[in-house]
């Protein structure tokens, strides 16, 4: 498929730098905050889709019995790999796979989820239906990802997002994460959000976008801060830099 090409393209890339601490994606607040609402037992297998170089599963591991990280990127993997043995964690197995065919049987886990990974997804029913068929009735499944800007503005972050990141697919609305679970019959049980600030450079140098492409967005964005074009990023100054707000929401569901 033309978008797992570009996920891999984009994530091999990323891999090496994809825990800076310029970077919102590892930062031990947050992590320690989705930890605490998903309320994990020393008893549960856990599975995490699209996991990256696994930060949330190193952080889960010392938590739980086993965390599987399945991604579709070697070079994601083998850092997440590398890390866990730094970290001495011996409970974690890492498996090279895709969400639209998750290598497990059904009814085999605990807990299931995925992090900043739907938006990279051309069919989120398809990768909600494989979480949920390994997923052990009375189990949870958790999806954690920014969600989609005011529907006025939608395309045009999207746009922007895309030109930084070819993978990137769209992001989902609140109202379309909830619906994946109200299709299949599960219960939500929590649902926040979470302003999180990032830096426009930052943001741009984690995925080695083009020198013309990363022009194009900061041109983009000072626009709009002298009153032009909106990007739906909202941008701001800050400390001199351009900063703008990701909204990431935790979703967990009970299977019944």
């Amino acid at each position: 498929m033309a978008n797992e090409r570009l996920i891999k393209e984009s994530f091999a890339k990323q891999a090496d730098n994809f825990e800076s601490s310029a970077m919102s994606f590892s930062k031990e607040e947050y992590l320690a905050y989705t930890l605490k609402k998903m309320e994990l037992c020393a008893k549960d297998i856990v599975l995490e889709v699209a996991s990256g170089t696994c930060a949330n599963g190193r952080a889960i591991a010392p938590n739980v019995d086993k965390v599987v990280c399945l991604d579709l990127t070697p070079e994601m993997l083998e850092v997440g790999r590398k890390k866990a043995e730094e970290q001495k964690l011996s409970n974690m197995l890492f498996v090279l796979g895709n969400a639209y065919e998750i290598p497990f049987l059904n009814n085999y886990f605990d807990v299931v989820f995925s992090r900043l990974a739907f938006h990279h997804f051309t069919d989120t029913k398809k990768a909600f239906a494989e979480m949920e068929r390994v997923l052990k009735p009375g189990g949870k499944l958790v999806i954690i990802d920014m969600i989609a800007t005011d529907e006025l503005l939608r395309k045009q972050r999207d746009y922007y997002e895309t030109l930084r990141d070819l993978s990137h697919v769209m992001n989902l609305s609140r109202q379309e994460i909830t619906a994946l679970y109200e299709n299949v019959g599960m219960n939500i049980i929590l649902q926040e959000v979470t302003d999180i600030e990032v830096s426009l450079n930052s943001w741009m140098e984690l995925t080695k976008t083009p020198e013309d492409i990363r022009k194009q967005i900061q041109e983009a964005m000072e626009c709009e801060l002298n009153g032009g074009s909106q990007t739906g990023f909202y941008p701001y100054k800050k400390s001199g830099d351009i900063k703008f707000l990701q909204k990431w929401m935790i979703t967990i569901g009970k299977k019944v």
